[in-house]
């Protein structure tokens, strides 16, 4: 079945893509054990954390408050992961959302890949300060 494309517009569209996202990440051979290792039982927790995120960067609601990239930093994460994270991004909000909103949110994503790339490579590196 189809699910008709729309604009993202509110609170249950970020819930929409959030959840549907997070289920094929929990699902996916290579980036689902590094997060299910990581969040183990507080996935309600972790898809709440995210609606507020996405509320916040998409919607102008600020309702996150907190620094996305620290619990990331000590992941075993590569180029390889961050990669297969944008494709299932993507993915998902093409299935169910078109338009400027749904537009931003895919060239957020990649920013945000590029940033925690950039950092995480930095940490590794030991040269200097973190980041975070």
């Amino acid at each position: 079945m189809e699910v008709s494309r729309k604009n993202i517009e509110n609170l249950d569209d970020i819930k929409t893509f959030v959840n549907e996202f997070y289920g094929k990440v929990r699902q996916d051979d290579l980036i689902g054990p590094i997060f299910n290792n990581r969040i183990e039982d507080r996935w309600p927790a972790h898809l709440s954390k995210m609606y507020t995120f996405w509320e916040t960067i998409l919607l102008g609601n600020h309702t996150y408050f907190g620094s996305p990239f620290p619990p990331h930093a000590s992941l075993p994460i590569e180029q390889k992961h961050f990669t297969r994270w944008l494709e299932l991004f993507q993915a998902t909000i093409d299935q169910f959302f078109e338009g400027d909103k749904a537009d931003e949110a895919k060239w957020r994503a990649h920013k945000m890949a590029q940033m925690f790339q950039f950092k995480i490579k930095h940490l590794q590196s030991g040269q200097g300060k973190s980041l975070v």
